[in-house]
């Protein structure tokens, strides 16, 4: 998801260039999501994840997620304070641009959650209890996440432009979350074993893993094309399998 938020500038500092690699940017922010989302598309990839087996795939998912915990630190870092003044009761109201980073961060952290049981779970209950729940449950706050950010947008951005690249993070991101989603509600393990549609877990995966690494590359600093409007925000990524 997006949230917009301007890199600070970098410093030396008494750590020189170990202080530079710790300041929290937009820059490595999408790089981190880009990252994890091509280890997510990787895992996930039709007929190539099935021919690696789930042991890489999930060894994949791992990794990604990681990076992607990573990348909405930052993100939630760089987002800002968390409510503003307001005219009317009850005096102060949550900013959209933090409440969109820190429901994505804690989705993130559920992914996280999810992705390292996958590797060990073995018994019906273990998987469903600490795979597929974490799971759904960061699926279900990326969701809520893309959510605020799209209305957000719409609410401070009256007309949608081709050539804002924000605009199109927006976008993608929402369809995103929305292929997340998909996917968790494929991936529901029924009494039997077997998943509900594993093709539509599959498929909901790698299409939000391609969305999410879009997202992040369409307002990645410098990406831009010259003349096309520049993103003041960077973009979300983030699931297991």
């Amino acid at each position: 998801m997006t949230s917009a938020a301007t890199s600070p500038r970098e410093h030396t500092g008494p750590l020189g260039a170990t202080g530079k690699l710790l300041v929290p940017t937009v820059v490595k922010q999408c790089w981190l999501f880009m990252v994890g989302s091509a280890l997510f598309a990787l895992g996930s990839a039709p007929v190539l994840s099935e021919q690696m087996g789930s042991q890489l795939s999930n060894l994949f998912f791992f990794v990604g997620a990681w990076f992607f915990t990573s990348a909405g630190l930052i993100q939630l870092f760089l987002s800002g304070a968390v409510a503003v003044p307001v005219s009317y009761a009850p005096g102060r109201m949550v900013r959209a641009e933090w409440l969109t980073a820190s429901t994505q961060s804690f989705g993130t952290l559920l992914f996280n959650v999810s992705t390292t049981a996958a590797l060990h779970a073995k018994s019906l209950t273990s998987q469903e209890k600490l795979v597929w729940n974490p799971d759904a449950g960061g699926s279900v706050a990326f969701l809520v996440s893309g959510c605020v950010a799209f209305i957000a947008f719409a609410h401070t951005n009256q007309t949608w432009s081709v050539r804002s690249s924000a605009s199109w993070s927006v976008v993608i991101n929402f369809v995103g979350c929305v292929a997340f989603g998909a996917s968790a509600v494929g991936a529901y393990i029924l009494p039997g074993g077997a998943t509900i549609n594993a093709s539509l877990a599959t498929w909901g995966t790698f299409i939000g893993a391609v969305c999410f690494f879009l997202a992040s590359l369409v307002v990645l600093p410098g990406a831009t094309k010259a003349g096309a409007t520049p993103a003041r925000d960077g973009s979300s990524v983030g699931r297991s399998a």
